[in-house]
């Protein structure tokens, strides 16, 4: 069955994928939004969105009936000394985070996006549809055909576009896998808990308490795997330790929490080239998940618009466009904590001390402003404060340490000017994109 050709086609109805199709829709472009869930549906999440994702939706005036305000955050080391971070406003984000269930939240987010115009499809993204400017589109389960000027990737960690579009090297790619459970207790502030199964054995991740506006907790375990798939059942396997540790710390007073629910991450960007052609990659299918902490929502619907604005402007290269934004905004801190990131997990003990040495009583209460800032990617935009220049100093300190690594060189090629070989003046004619502006095709 035939259903003609759309500007774009988003396929993944998710954070990123709602945002891109909302601005798309707005743009006055014809969108096709494709999921395989009907909503409201589920997704394993911290439910957290960060400052950078609050002004997104700010910027875009969206409204999230329900969301809770939240601010600082309690980190809580190997040896149960506990530090608070500060949620500061910057000057481009204002100085808290919204906690809201995914389901809740992302059905807040498609209705936006079908409200502005975008038609949506109940439907999973099968072959994919092939032409001479490359993929132009997907057929759909059902036997839909769905073609598209622009294709924009939303759908997750194993996302079926990108694989189609031969955008991710597997070798490289830094991989996470997360289980969360809700619990019925109400938690005053977001916890971090650098968890360690047995003394000086740091867990490969991270375990989460983090309040809801409804009562419930969200807690959960998030471990890394680096390039391998496996290992995944650890989080899961591990879970209940972990929520006995929060009851012994004093965090929960017990109550059982309800089934868990378990989903991949990629991390920090590295092995997936977010833009070739006609298609661009968002949210976690680009891999723009933080790799010290695990945020994606916010990069997510920052990504999302920024695709859309990129395939408005000129579809032609809408794919440098959106990987110029990309290497300004994101690849600075992915390219120096990526490698940390692949550096430390395989070494429980060094992780183990770095917890100890930030959660110290004195040293920890002195960093944790400028640790709150580096740690949630929140220095671009940041008032000029002494936090901030502390913050600077971490950064400078790990793109110094990983600038000559091989990860380095990957961002340089993938982002870098001389990535842009598929603009129009380097294609081969047969393979040039040659639509006009979709806002021109609209108007």
């Amino acid at each position: 069955m035939k259903a003609g050709h759309f500007d774009a086609l988003v396929v993944g109805s998710g954070p990123a994928g709602s945002v891109a199709a909302t601005v798309l829709a707005r743009g006055g472009a014809r969108v096709a939004l494709v999921d395989k869930a009907k909503f409201p549906r589920d997704k394993a999440c911290g439910d957290l969105v960060g400052p950078r994702g609050v002004q997104v939706l700010t910027d875009l005036g969206i409204a999230i009936p329900g969301a809770m305000a939240v601010g600082d955050m309690v980190v809580v080391g190997p040896t149960s000394r506990r530090v608070r971070l500060p949620c500061f406003p910057g000057r481009t984000y204002p100085g808290h985070a919204l906690a809201l269930p995914r389901a809740a939240f992302d059905a807040a987010l498609h209705e936006a996006a079908t409200g502005a115009g975008a038609e949506a499809f109940v439907d999973r993204a099968a072959g994919p549809l092939w032409g001479d400017g490359g993929l132009e589109g997907f057929s759909l389960s059902t036997g839909t055909d769905i073609r598209a000027d622009i294709i924009i990737g939303a759908d997750g960690a194993s996302s079926r576009v990108a694989a189609a579009a031969d955008l991710v090297d597997p070798g490289r790619v830094l991989w996470g896998f997360a289980v969360r459970a809700y619990v019925d207790e109400r938690v005053d502030l977001p916890h971090i808990v650098l968890w360690e199964r047995t003394p000086w054995r740091a867990f490969p991740g991270y375990g989460w308490l983090f309040p809801g506006p409804d009562g419930r907790a969200n807690l959960g375990l998030g471990l890394g795997t680096l390039s391998s798939r496996a290992g995944a059942a650890t989080a899961a396997r591990e879970l209940p330790a972990f929520v006995r540790t929060l009851c012994d710390l004093g965090l929960l007073r017990g109550a059982a929490p309800a089934p868990t629910l378990g989903g991949w991450l990629k991390l920090g960007m590295v092995g997936t080239n977010p833009a070739r052609g006609r298609v661009l990659l968002t949210g976690d299918a680009a891999g723009l998940v933080n790799p010290l902490q695990g945020e994606g929502i916010s990069q997510a619907m920052s990504s999302g618009r920024a695709a859309a604005q990129a395939a408005l402007a000129d579809p032609a290269r809408a794919a440098r466009r959106y990987r110029a934004y990309l290497a300004n905004t994101n690849a600075p801190y992915h390219s120096a904590t990526a490698p940390a990131h692949r550096a430390l997990l395989p070494r429980p003990r060094v992780v183990s001390a770095v917890g100890r040495v930030l959660t110290a009583p004195a040293l920890g209460s002195l960093l944790a402003p400028g640790w709150s800032i580096f740690w949630n990617d929140l220095l671009d935009g940041a008032q000029p404060t002494v936090p901030r220049v502390v913050a600077a100093i971490a950064a400078g300190i790990g793109r110094t340490a990983t600038a000559r690594g091989r990860m380095r060189e990957w961002f340089t090629a993938t982002l870098g000017p001389g990535s842009d070989r598929e603009a129009n003046s380097a294609l081969p004619p047969h393979e040039r994109v040659t639509n006009a502006p979709i806002a021109d095709r609209a108007s």
